[in-house]
Formats: structure tokens, C-alpha cells, sequence
């Protein structure tokens, strides 16, 4: 081929309106290659192996029937294993669509930009192995994109909210799904996947490994439930020729069991060290919510009679963390989680008005706040300004360390608690306690999610690597506050006198701040009182003769 006909001086690549002269051998070989992608993917398309180098691609059988479901379904999505040619088959399709379908729009997204790019590079590579009678000319070629002249296109890019804003696509291909982050793959589902899945003929197709109780593993569930729309492909290690027991075995020696687990056999929870066992967590069954509005999943509506804690964890609003918090039934054992709201972008200064009406909804509902960072904010919002009555408080008590109370207890009272060493420690051996021995009833797969992503680091329980742990943060704090003698009480006692005892209390501190004002009306014999914290007060006689 000519200088003049090819494109960039890449003689593999054919120059956009260069005339094209075709046998009939040709023609009758292009015409079925346009009918039969597994056909022409076979003959035609070219892939470099690790000890062989460039070498045809030849199609498992496995890979035909999930090239054949992605052409005959507009929604896939496939469980697949490490290293079983997953992202290479199709790839090998996409081209085929591009290059039979005029106009048409394909999106490549990865976890990673780096990752859809290397995706596109194998692409380009077989574009360049084919045939010049095979291919379309080309318009554009660089490494986040390409266009052929018949008007198709094709983008790579990593799985965000603004990758495909504002675009038409035809396919969107969702590659290693499971390991884009929780808060990307929302964002990604709730503003962009509706307005691309909207078309009548538009294909999805979601491959990954699993890595976690995530969104991925959501979709697969109610897949195979045929709950939503899509064909669910599984694939087993075994099915892959040369993979063996003899190679399972060399593998775990490489890498570990729960390793092994995750990667090839497709759980969805290995056994790695997460606070609740994986065996608790593969029976933990979600529910959808019976409403969602603005970030809050309600699951059960506030009942007259029954009482609500709520427990709030605040983020500063930047996106890289959530503001949340958890409502809890504790009018009786088990324990309930009926509502939940999380939001990475919140302000914090509109945050104490979301705690404040969900908190009325839910009978004036006890709300606990995590106080270490802005969240002291939040608080004093809710209590000055919102002047939001049952706010639970704690007090610093030397050894004993934060005790609960109504905030007029003694001690050094702040607007609720802070997550030392040791709440945490104690939240997280009674959050195991309570979720394992079924206390505390969880139905949201956002809980789940994060709770089979809480894992050991250290001393202690953390989000793994990419995952939060918000909504967890709001657990472990329940879970401690329910060995707290004031939280006992809330549960245990009449809550209208509850909270009429500790109004009293505080107007009478508030009226007395020095001591006790003695009007000649009492018992003659007051005398020093010691309270139940052992501060000592004594009476103070006013003589109303005096200008005191």
C-alpha cells in the first residue's frame, strides 16, 4: 500500500476515503464475517501470548457462548475468573461491532484510565493485524480514543459520572466492575447508566472478578434471581484448558486460599480477616428499600410508641468520605436498623437539618454524634441552634473513660462522642457480638458492602484499600453505646420520664450554678449534700434583706 493510502505513515493502518478494490472472494468473506462474529473474530483477529508472541485467537468454548450472549442480549454480565481471557474476548467483539455497525459509539471503562487505555491498546492491535479489506479507514488514532470513517467510535476511559456525561452510546463495556469504588459506581449508576440504557438497541456488558459485597455483587444476585434485566455468565477455573488440581494447588502455594477464593473461584467473600466471619456475612441477605429520597433509605416507617437512636458519623463534604448515619429500632431485641442516609458531597452546615427532620419523624428520636472532627459542629448546630431536645452527650470520667448521658451528668460534658482506642475496640468486639449471635438485624447492601470490606489492619478494624467504612463507623458506635448504663435506661424505663427527669435536673443547674439557695421554706436541717459523682455542695442562705 501507498504512502498516500495509509494512515500516519503506519503502513498496517488504512487512510480514511481511499478507494477500496475487493475480489469476490473478498466480498463473500467480509459478508460473512459480518454475520457471524465468532466466525470472524477466529479467522481474523490476532492477540500477543506471553510464550508465543503474536498468535490467532483461538476461542474456548466458553468465550463462543459469551461472545454469542453479548450478541444476542442487549444487558450481560459475566463472573469470570483471573486470567481467563475475559477482557481480550470482548474486546475482540467490540471491534467487530464497530467495524460492521456505521455511527455507532463504544465506551471502554475500567477502574482505572490506565486500564481502559491498555484495553483500547489490544483493540488497536488487532484493528492493525487485519486485513486491508477488512478494515475501515481510519479518522482518529491515539490512545484514549479512535474513529473509523464509517462514523464509529470508540472511547476508553475510567468508570466515572463525567467519562460519558452528555454522550450517545450504543455500548458501554464496564470492565473489572467490582473493584471501582463504591461511591463512583453509584454516582455512575444513579446519573449516567439510565440515560444509556434508555436506548432500544444500547448493549451493557459488565465483566469482573468479584472484590467484595458490592455494587458488582448486587447486579450478579439479582441477575440470577432475574430480578433485573441482565443474562448472568458464569465461569469456573476448570473450564479454562491447562487448569487442573495440580494448578490449583501450585497457585495457592503462590498466593493463599483466600486469595485463591476470590480471584478463581469467584466468591464474592473470601476468608479473609474481616470483623464479621465470611460465613456470617454469606447469609446476610438485602432487601431494596420501601423508599428512597435524597440520600435516605427508609425500610420501615416510624411507628407510634416505638423507640429510635440515631447515630450519625460527618464527613466534611469533599467527596472522599460520606456523611451518614443509621436509625435504630431499640424498643426491643433484635435490634433493627430501619433507616439509613449517606451523602459524600453534604455541607456540614446543612447536615444538622437532615439530622434534625428525619430525627423528629422518628418520635423525637435519641441522635448520638461522632464528635472527633467537624462533627462537634454539627452537634452544637443541633443543639443550639436547631435547639433539638434529645441529644445524646457524654462525659469524660478519668478511667472510666466517656460515660452516656442526657449532657447533665457532671464531668466534662461534650455533644456526643469521640472515637478513642477504646470505643472503637469495644463498639467493634460488640458490633461482632450482636450482628453473629442475630441482635442486630441489617437488610442494606451498602452496610454489607462495607462490613465485607472491614477488615484487620494493626491493632485494629479499618476500610480496606478504595472502601469506606462511614456507615460502619455508625454501627460500632451503637454497638458501644449499648453497654452504657444511660443507653439501658432509654431502652428499660418510660421515656417521657426519662427526659422530664433530666429537664428538671437542668433548670435547676441552670438556676443554681454555685450551689443550692436556701429561702427559710426548707427543712430547717439541710445541710452539705454529696451528690452520686462525689462533688460536695453546700446550701447558700440569701437574705432577702440584703441586695444579693
Amino acid at each position: 500500500m501507498s504512502g498516500d493510502s495509509v494512515y500516519l505513515r503506519n503502513p498496517n493502518l488504512k487512510k480514511a476515503n481511499v478507494q477500496q478494490t475487493w475480489t469476490k472472494e473478498e466480498v463473500e468473506e467480509y459478508a460473512k464475517c459480518m454475520k457471524d462474529p465468532i466466525y470472524f473474530i477466529q479467522q481474523y483477529i490476532k492477540i500477543v501470548s506471553l510464550d508465543e508472541g503474536l498468535i490467532p485467537f483461538k476461542l474456548y468454548d466458553f468465550q463462543k457462548e459469551m461472545v454469542g450472549t453479548f450478541h444476542n442480549n442487549r444487558f450481560t454480565i459475566c463472573k469470570l475468573p483471573r486470567q481467563s481471557g475475559k477482557s481480550t474476548t470482548i474486546i475482540a467483539y467490540l471491534l467487530h461491532y464497530v467495524l460492521f455497525n456505521p455511527s455507532v459509539n463504544v465506551a471502554i471503562l475500567a477502574n482505572k484510565a490506565a486500564t481502559a487505555r491498555d484495553l483500547l491498546g489490544r483493540l488497536q492491535l488487532a484493528y492493525e493485524n487485519l486485513p486491508k479489506w477488512l478494515q475501515q479507514g481510519v479518522m482518529s488514532w491515539n490512545k484514549g480514543s479512535l474513529e473509523l470513517e464509517n462514523g464509529s467510535k470508540i472511547l476508553a476511559s475510567s468508570t466515572s459520572a463525567s467519562a460519558v456525561r452528555g454522550g450517545s452510546y450504543n455500548i458501554i463495556f464496564l470492565d473489572e466492575f467490582a473493584y471501582v469504588p463504591a461511591n463512583v459506581a453509584e454516582q455512575f449508576f444513579s446519573s449516567v447508566y439510565p440515560t444509556i440504557s434508555s436506548g432500544k438497541t444500547t448493549k451493557v456488558m459488565i465483566v469482573s472478578t468479584p472484590h467484595g459485597m458490592n455494587m458488582f455483587y448486587k447486579l450478579w444476585n439479582d441477575a440470577e434471581n432475574e430480578r433485573n434485566s441482565y443474562i448472568p455468565i458464569e465461569v469456573h477455573w476448570s473450564e479454562i484448558p491447562g487448569r487442573d488440581v495440580a494448578w490449583k494447588e501450585e497457585t495457592i502455594k503462590n498466593t493463599s486460599v483466600s486469595q485463591f477464593n476470590t480471584e478463581f473461584e469467584c466468591e464474592f467473600l473470601g476468608s479473609i480477616d474481616t470483623l464479621i466471619t465470611p460465613q456470617k456475612l454469606r447469609t446476610m441477605s438485602y432487601k431494596n428499600p420501601t423508599q428512597s429520597n435524597a440520600g435516605i433509605d427508609l425500610y420501615e416507617k416510624p411507628e407510634p410508641g416505638r423507640t429510635y437512636v440515631l447515630v450519625a458519623d460527618v464527613s466534611r463534604g469533599t467527596k472522599n468520605d460520606y456523611s451518614a448515619f443509621l436509625i435504630f429500632d431499640v424498643s426491643e431485641m433484635p435490634y433493627r436498623i430501619v433507616a439509613k442516609y449517606r451523602d459524600n458531597e453534604i455541607k456540614p452546615l446543612l447536615f444538622p437539618s437532615k439530622i434534625y427532620d428525619v430525627a423528629r419523624a422518628y418520635n423525637q428520636a435519641f441522635v448520638t454524634i461522632e464528635v472527633n472532627d467537624i462533627g462537634e459542629q454539627v452537634a452544637s448546630a443541633l443543639q443550639y441552634d436547631l435547639e433539638y431536645d434529645n441529644l445524646v452527650m457524654a462525659s469524660m470520667r478519668g478511667r472510666a473513660g466517656q460515660i452516656l448521658g442526657g449532657g447533665f451528668s457532671g464531668g466534662r460534658a461534650q455533644l456526643g462522642v469521640r472515637t478513642t482506642k477504646a470505643v472503637k475496640k469495644i463498639g467493634c468486639s460488640n458490633l461482632k457480638q450482636l450482628i453473629e449471635d442475630n441482635k442486630l438485624i441489617i437488610e442494606d447492601l451498602d452496610i454489607i458492602s462495607e462490613l465485607s470490606t472491614f477488615i484487620v489492619k494493626g491493632s485494629s478494624y479499618e476500610a480496606d484499600d478504595g472502601c469506606t467504612d462511614d456507615l460502619v463507623a455508625c454501627m460500632f458506635i451503637f454497638a458501644w453505646m449499648t453497654d452504657q448504663t444511660y443507653f439501658k435506661e432509654l431502652t428499660d424505663m418510660d421515656i417521657r420520664q426519662t427526659m422530664m427527669r433530666e429537664q428538671q435536673d437542668a433548670l435547676e443547674q441552670d438556676m443554681a450554678p454555685f450551689g443550692f439557695v436556701v429561702t427559710g421554706l426548707e427543712d430547717e436541717n439541710i445541710g452539705e449534700i454529696v451528690d452520686e459523682y462525689g462533688t460536695r455542695w453546700n446550701p447558700v442562705v440569701r437574705d432577702y434583706g440584703s441586695n444579693w
